[in-house]
């Protein structure tokens, strides 16, 4: 699932400028901001739910629906200070293609997650990976067509219209426009620990892309995300999907904290196994991995990737923890951990960017880094104990 996305980009790569992918950057920032500031933790919520998650379906659903509407109304009225702010006006129409992407996913049936509450992860990559599909596939085609950045968000927006289509075909439970006050509020008292954890986790992966989209421009800024996109595979392509497969097992096994404890140890190693020869490889062979995956004219990014690589794997180590916290309902153990990633890197970023550009914004991640493992460990700790 992940390979399409990487031939997407490396195709892309070729037909689009850095600037152009730094335009299509920021309108991602702008929509990430609004889904983590909106969070609601339905999904989790639903995952940990031990009995019938039915019951809340017309409620998740509802809140759903709102929540994307609030993000599309937000994007539309601020759009003219976003465009100042980046002094960008080329992300104009992005903004309101996002605007539209927030709705679409709104209207998603929630029942979607039973492939991974039910541990269903065949039918789960064959989902997924359809849409991962087509998502790349109206990219490119488009990106073809109008050598516009605009190629990238139709690609979302085609793939989210098509995902609320099939969730609503292929799951059986489907939800009703319901207004159930009660279950509602459950949903989003149970959910306020992730949405901050997710606040945090936003600002903590974006305040560099924000720094250096400001203070070096778009063209920085596509230049930087594409050395972060390549380096921090370990995080995306190990460490999340270790966390999306174990959250629900863990959940399953959480009252035998023995069996837990082995469990987790035992996946850590694997990652551990897996990312750290990752991030060796980078670095060793830098150079000729743009070339061949981007192109000549990214080069610029080498340092950067660099240092990020380093930065790709201890994080993916990190971020493991996170799936045990959430199967034991410590959202907020997560929350905090991000919070001191954020002092750390909010403390480097600036000065760092200033002086060594999109080398120094790689050297604050590490910094970040430093800062948020010792909350981790500390509360790891007191769970195995």
């Amino acid at each position: 699932m992940r390979g399409l996305g990487l031939i997407k980009i490396a195709i892309l790569a070729r037909i689009l400028s850095p600037e152009q992918f730094g335009n299509y950057g920021i309108a991602l920032i702008v929509l990430g901001l609004l889904e983590v500031l909106t969070e609601t933790g339905i999904n989790i919520f639903l995952i940990q739910e031990k009995g019938d998650a039915r019951k809340y379906l017309d409620s998740a659903w509802i809140v759903s629906i709102i929540r994307g509407i609030v993000i599309a109304l937000i994007i539309a009225i601020t759009a003219p200070l976003v465009i100042h702010f980046f002094n960008a006006p080329a992300i104009s129409g992005l903004l309101y293609i996002v605007a539209a992407v927030a709705i679409v996913r709104g209207l998603v049936n929630p029942m979607e997650i039973v492939y991974q509450k039910n541990l269903q992860f065949k039918k789960e990559f064959l989902f997924r990976g359809f849409l991962y599909f087509l998502d790349g596939a109206i990219s490119v085609a488009m990106g073809f067509l109008t050598k516009s950045e605009e190629s990238m968000l139709i690609g979302m927006l085609g793939a989210a219209t098509f995902e609320v289509f099939l969730s609503f075909i292929v799951f059986k439970d489907r939800p009703k426009l319901r207004f159930q006050k009660e279950t509602i509020s459950n949903v989003l008292r149970n959910g306020k620990w992730v949405t901050g954890a997710g606040v945090f986790n936003y600002i903590f992966q974006n305040i560099d892309n924000i720094t250096i989209g400001k203070i070096l421009g778009t063209t920085s800024l596509g230049y930087y995300q594409q050395a972060y996109s390549i380096s921090t595979l370990p995080v995306n392509e190990i460490g999340n999907i270790f966390n999306k497969v174990t959250f629900p097992v863990y959940v399953n096994i959480a009252g035998d904290k023995e069996r837990l404890k082995k469990a987790f140890l035992k996946t850590l190693g694997v990652i551990a196994l897996l990312a750290i020869p990752f991030a060796l490889l980078i670095l060793v062979f830098a150079h000729p991995i743009i070339l061949v995956y981007l192109g000549e004219k990214w080069l610029p990014i080498e340092q950067a990737l660099k240092i990020l690589a380093i930065f790709g794997a201890l994080k993916s180590i990190l971020n493991f923890s996170y799936s045990l916290f959430l199967s034991l309902k410590l959202q907020k153990y997560i929350m905090y951990s991000e919070l001191m990633g954020i002092i750390g890197m909010g403390a480097a970023i600036y000065p760092m960017t200033l002086k060594y550009g999109i080398v120094g914004a790689g050297y604050s991640t590490i910094i970040a880094f430093i800062c948020s493992l010792p909350v981790v460990i500390f509360e790891l700790r007191k769970v195995l104990k």
